[in-house]
């Protein structure tokens, strides 16, 4: 009984330091966890089922700030994710910075792309960090990351990340990676691909702005940005795809009004190399299955265009959601032409402001030149999901 005690003393010390601030200081232990039943059923094979996290939505960290007085603060997240399978420790984003009331924030580490969470991207997609994804093997959207950083739930290292204060609605964003990637080998695999930038010294880059405004009760957010991912003298000497610099142009927006919104984005890459070409994330299995799908790919070296647009309709507790789309990749020298596209309907139901459930079914029809067979999919997913920050 004196050990139970003790431990239930020292927890309660332990939680109170750490969500409790001192000295300005304010360290908050935290994350989210979820739980999720899919089927995937790929035309020609076994249909697939799992209770898992496949997107790695769960994950837990530390958020830290401090208070240094006149609107300003420093801010950093240390964040790792999980699924339900034994997989712990995935690095996600890990980050100092600085915070003004006056102009804006700066993070300097391991961040996200622009072009996942502030310009369209997973803001638009309410089935982000599931089974049904538009990022995923539905094809229907990219969440384009330079330095050849991709992926669902990824972030890219080596970045400073600055964002403004909205003004007028207005409000704009860089992305900055710096790399020297003269000796790296996509190929092959040596060297640490997460940090190529490009030759002699390159900066990769990202830029994007949105602009929000209401008029006679209809709520407008419209955004636009361009990345562009500068090839290492390794990629440039692939001379089988010709490889050179990404450039991806997006534009998108969302409207709303009432209880009813409608989003979409318009995506075009030219050149593709990184998150563009393919993802482990968005494909949903390992490298080297035969049922690993990647339908949000553009062939490498080549260019093409991903849309996405859908709708939600609030129903007290209850979102109801329909939204599509498609890839269609050009052919290039060693690549024919493939198109992918996807239907995705389901619903979240919100059982209070941190617990969700969720379910959905995805349809994806390809028709892909470099196959004899074509091989669609229709995947059914349910779930439940907490934020415990």
């Amino acid at each position: 009984m004196k050990r139970e005690l003790i431990s239930k003393a020292l927890a309660g010390i332990f939680i109170s330091a750490v969500v409790t601030p001192t000295y300005g200081i304010d360290v908050r232990l935290g994350g989210r966890i979820q739980a999720e039943y899919s089927a995937i059923d790929i035309e020609g094979f076994s249909s697939q089922t799992a209770i898992d996290d496949p997107t790695f939505y769960s994950s837990f960290g530390l958020k830290v700030s401090e208070n240094l007085g006149n609107g300003i603060k420093v801010h950093a997240l240390i964040d790792y994710g999980f699924n339900l399978s034994g997989s712990i420790g995935a690095a996600r984003e890990r980050y100092v910075g600085l915070a003004s009331d006056s102009w804006g924030e700066v993070k300097i580490g391991r961040v996200h792309s622009l072009f996942a969470d502030y310009i369209g991207g997973w803001t638009i997609d309410p089935f982000v960090y599931t089974a049904l994804q538009a990022t995923g093997s539905g094809g229907t959207m990219i969440a384009n990351a330079n330095g050849l950083g991709s992926g669902s739930f990824t972030a890219v290292n080596s970045v400073m990340r600055i964002e403004s204060i909205t003004v007028n609605g207005f409000s704009l964003a860089a992305f900055l990676m710096p790399g020297d990637a003269n000796k790296l080998d996509p190929v092959t695999g040596n060297g640490d691909l997460a940090n190529t930038g490009g030759e002699d010294g390159e900066w990769d880059f990202q830029i994007a702005a949105k602009y929000a405004f209401d008029y006679q009760k209809h709520n407008f957010d419209l955004f636009g940005g361009y990345s562009r991912d500068n090839v290492s003298s390794s990629q440039k000497n692939v001379t089988t795809v010709n490889l050179k610099n990404e450039n991806v142009w997006r534009g998108g927006g969302v409207w709303s009004y009432k209880n009813f919104q409608i989003q979409g984005q318009y995506d075009y890459i030219d050149n593709a190399v990184g998150a563009a070409t393919c993802s482990d994330a968005a494909a949903l299995g390992a490298v080297g299955e035969v049922t690993r799908r990647c339908n949000s790919a553009i062939n490498p070296g080549g260019n093409g265009s991903v849309w996405f647009t859908g709708g939600q309709y609030k129903l007290g507790n209850t979102t109801l959601i329909a939204q599509g789309g498609m890839t269609d990749a050009n052919s290039t020298n060693v690549f024919a032409s493939r198109k992918s596209k996807s239907y995705t309907v389901g619903a979240f139901h919100h059982l209070s402001q941190r617990t969700s459930l969720f379910t959905g079914y995805q349809h994806v029809n390809v028709e892909d030149k470099n196959s004899t067979v074509d091989r669609d999919s229709n995947i059914w997913t349910a779930g439940i999901r907490h934020n415990f920050y």
